[in-house]
């Protein structure tokens, strides 16, 4: 196997989320066709990023990872918190961040977003008809300092942030020719997504 650093970015999933319409199950261990999530997130990171890093509160559970781990630096749940502490973690100058619930990321959209990075930009995210995906994305440090103080302001919807920094986006329609269903959007929150995915899965495999 090559070099595989192409580009100036750390990878962050983020694995701290409440799974409260999942009656509390660990989305990152969810099964999907064999194989859980995480697992599939893990793969195709490692053809992209030399640092990956997962951010839970949870680090006893992911041990057997060959990842960074990392913990959350406010005592405030949400993705917010999230991305701040993978990008605070991250050795590279931006981190590309994603939910541990998105079986279906492709690394062809992944690739759409880095290789928009730099030009002064802080963010670089995709903008659908539904509008941004903030956990499909890609943070700058320079977004720190601001996002801290949004956090302990608990002020933690992420697309407010986007009015202080530079972003960049990229279109539904270029995503579109990579990602024709947009699957790699598509989140395991409740038990019905479950059944979805693996319909889904079934259906790309037959």
């Amino acid at each position: 196997m090559g070099f595989k650093m192409t580009y100036p970015c750390s990878g962050v999933i983020l694995a701290g989320g409440l799974s409260t319409r999942f009656s509390g199950r660990n989305k990152a261990l969810i099964q999907v066709g064999g194989r859980s999530v995480l697992d599939r997130i893990c793969s195709l990171f490692q053809e992209l990023f030399d640092d990956i890093i997962l951010v839970t509160n949870e680090p006893l559970r992911y041990l057997e990872w060959d990842l960074t781990i990392t913990t959350d630096m406010f005592p405030v749940r949400s993705s917010l918190t999230g991305i701040h502490a993978g990008l605070f973690a991250a050795t590279r100058p931006y981190a590309f961040c994603t939910a541990c619930d998105t079986p279906f990321l492709k690394k062809e959209v992944v690739e759409m977003v880095l290789e928009r990075l730099g030009g002064g930009h802080d963010v670089i995210v995709p903008e659908i008809s539904a509008g941004f995906e903030p956990l499909c994305a890609a943070y700058s440090k320079r977004c720190l300092e601001v996002m801290a103080r949004h956090i302990a302001q608990e002020q933690l919807q992420i697309k407010r942030l986007f009015r202080k920094f530079r972003v960049r986006t990229v279109s539904e329609q270029r995503l579109l020719e990579k990602d024709p269903d947009l699957l790699s959007f598509f989140n395991i929150n409740a038990p019905e997504d479950l059944v979805k995915a693996e319909r889904l899965l079934a259906g790309a495999l037959s």
